[in-house]
């Protein structure tokens, strides 16, 4: 169910990128991202919020939910929200900064710091991790994972859980020989850091990200919800979300959490198994601080902020990259640095400009709901849209 969802949300955000960069800009109205937002509503986004700060004054923000949504939370641009993969940008910066204090290597293999546990752990570099290379498997695409996207089986997962689960199957690819995207890589990464630190991944995180940043509303999830007001996310119930799969693919009971005009409030599910490759949660205001923090050369040191956008291309139809945890993003307006994220009820993209001067943040309260092809293409139009805010256009 989860690659079924990238597959069809990346494709059709690729496609709608390129299809932007062919000229809709050029017919974009007066005020284009309003009239994105409005498109996402149309298409059954249940909520938007966009943030676009270009550095020299007050951020546009905007913050808009179905009326359906009202009664169970009123949306607003603060709010803390669950950004999943876009840890892993967090991850790949801790690995750097190693890096930089020669206490790792970037082409050093997985199994001189995890020995026996990945098969073949000699030809499987710290580098294909990060840059989505290794051809492990995903644990998400095992029948097993399902009760945890679905909220149905919780249940702890400890890293270690997830990737026996993830090396339980062969390889898709020997190691270096394309791209694909793996959050065993980056559960696999957490792992190394805490074997070369010997401190918790989470409190690496807490020492030199968080803290060091006044990143007061970002932290991990842990099984106990949100800390602060947060967005409320949602997907389609299970009769609303078999025609969105291909056929034959089971639905069973769908979503778990309270039903609500068509969908299930998924708020509840646990993120905390996402870890290293997607447990953290933050708001748009703190993900600006990091992001211009890294982007600046900070965080880490400027020839290695180089190797982290040294992009290798995804693949198929999209015109995007991805470097040591970081997305190359492009657009109709110019190309950005950053990621993205999924969770059931969470969608976000934040993404910086190449100094880190300017940042947008576009989040979507649904996920798996952007497999509609209506859904995938103003959630494509939106970022377009965002980003040539962010660039004056």
């Amino acid at each position: 169910m989860r690659r079924l969802l990238r597959a069809a949300a990346a494709g059709a955000l690729a496609l709608s990128l390129t299809a932007t960069t062919a000229g809709l800009a050029a017919a974009a109205p007066p005020d284009r991202l309003a009239s994105a937002v409005d498109r996402a509503l149309a298409a059954g986004v249940p909520g938007v919020v966009v943030r676009v700060d270009d550095g020299r004054g007050r951020p546009v923000e905007v913050a808009r939910q179905a009326r359906w949504t009202l009664p169970d939370h009123r949306l607003r641009s603060d709010d803390e929200f669950k950004m999943a993969s876009n840890t892993k940008t967090v991850s790949a910066t801790l690995v750097l900064r190693l890096v930089a204090e020669r206490r790792i290597g970037l082409d050093d293999p997985v199994g001189r710091w995890l020995p026996g546990v990945v098969p073949n752990g000699s030809a499987v570099t710290l580098r294909m991790l990060l840059n989505q290379t290794s051809g492990l498997f995903d644990y998400l695409d095992d029948p097993r994972l399902l009760g945890l996207l679905t909220g149905r089986q919780p249940r702890p997962w400890p890293p270690a859980d997830l990737v026996a689960v993830a090396v339980s199957h062969p390889p898709l690819f020997a190691p270096g020989e394309r791209w694909d995207y793996s959050n065993t890589n980056y559960t696999l990464i957490g792992m190394v850091l805490e074997a070369v630190t010997g401190r918790p991944y989470t409190d690496l995180v807490e020492r030199q990200v968080l803290r060091p940043l006044g990143m007061g509303d970002t932290y991990f999830a842990d099984g106990t919800g949100f800390r602060g007001r947060h967005a409320r996310g949602y997907e389609p119930d299970a009769e609303h979300l078999g025609p969105l799969l291909p056929p034959g693919v089971p639905v069973g009971d769908g979503f778990a959490g309270p039903r609500r005009h068509e969908h299930v409030d998924v708020t509840g599910i646990d993120l905390g198994p996402a870890w290293a490759a997607g447990g953290l949660i933050s708001t748009p205001a703190d993900w600006r601080r990091f992001l211009t923090a890294l982007m600046s050369g900070r965080l880490i040191p400027r020839h290695l902020l180089a190797e982290m956008r040294d992009a290798v291309p995804q693949g198929g139809s999209s015109p995007h990259g991805y470097g040591l945890g970081v997305m190359e993003v492009t657009t109709s307006c110019g190309t950005v640095w950053g990621h993205s994220g999924g969770f059931p009820g969470y969608r976000s993209h934040n993404y910086a400009d190449a100094a880190g001067d300017r940042t947008v943040t576009v989040l979507l309260t649904t996920n798996f709901a952007l497999a509609a092809p209506d859904a995938a293409a103003a959630q494509a139009e939106l970022v377009d849209a965002a980003v040539c805010r962010l660039n004056g256009r």
